[in-house]
């Protein structure tokens, strides 16, 4: 089990050089679970970055120079088609990071990493982070599983895009978002979701009207509030569930102290 400190780093802000506290750079699940010798030599190369609504982190065969590790914001992994329509292949929060390819050996890959909800997080240098793989055993055992349950994700994603209704899969993502924010609300439009989802946004919006007149969520101008968690993941097909245990499964828990 990891634990994690109140070891913040500070970031320079405007103003005569003042120094800003911002989010812990340990409310990342996997920064927390690194070795303390790790840990140390990561801290200082480390650079907090806003990651606003909308942020492209990279686009499609472009070369990946950073590897982020979202803290309080949620990335979409898209895939996007010649005529500009677009699906999510996965999601990617506080429990993990942004850029597997830097260290599976290709460097690049054919999706799009796209802020869905804005938040902090912090980047590595691509070389740092590749040099760190293979230097030490430890950051290696648990990139790689973080990889394999973020591979389970993409599958049953694909699996469920298939065969699932779309109630069924606004659910699955409404789950998926909230394990990787503090709280019970996500900011998000039906426009931004149906692109995500790869659907249209009146299919959206039944769905919506569904779960609300249920009482399982709440929603009012790109804002959803979900009221019954228990509910919501009744409603929800069993890909959440096959996503969530594996990511159990693979990843250590995070205790704060």
């Amino acid at each position: 089990m990891c634990s994690v400190t109140g070891d913040s780093l500070p970031a320079s802000g405007g103003g005569g050089g003042q120094l800003v506290e911002w989010h812990n750079p340990l409310d990342n699940k996997l920064l927390a679970c690194l070795p303390d010798a790790e840990w140390q030599r990561w801290k200082p190369q480390l650079e907090r970055v806003d990651l606003p609504l909308g942020k492209v982190l990279y686009e499609s065969g472009a070369q990946q120079d950073f590897v982020y590790f979202p803290t309080s914001a949620i990335v979409s992994l898209l895939y996007v088609l010649e005529d500009g329509s677009s699906a999510e292949i996965a999601v990617v929060g506080l429990e993990g990071l942004v850029g597997v390819s830097v260290f599976m050996g290709g460097g690049s890959t054919p999706s799009h990493a796209v802020v869905q909800s804005a938040g902090e997080g912090y980047r590595l240098r691509a070389n740092a982070f590749l040099g760190e793989f293979e230097l030490s055993s430890a950051v290696s055992h648990l990139v790689l599983r973080y990889t394999q349950a973020l591979i389970t994700q993409m599958s049953q994603t694909a699996v469920c895009n298939r065969h699932h209704s779309l109630e069924k899969q606004f659910g699955r993502w409404l789950l998926l978002s909230l394990d990787r924010l503090p709280g019970n609300e996500v900011v998000m439009t039906q426009e931004l979701i149906s692109n995500m989802l790869g659907v249209r946004r009146e299919g959206v919006t039944e769905a919506a009207l569904k779960l609300q007149a249920a009482g399982i969520i709440h929603y009012a101008r790109g804002h959803i509030w979900v009221l019954d968690r228990p509910a919501l993941e009744h409603r929800a097909c069993e890909c959440y569930r096959v996503v969530k245990q594996e990511y159990d499964r693979l990843l250590p828990a995070v205790e704060a102290i």
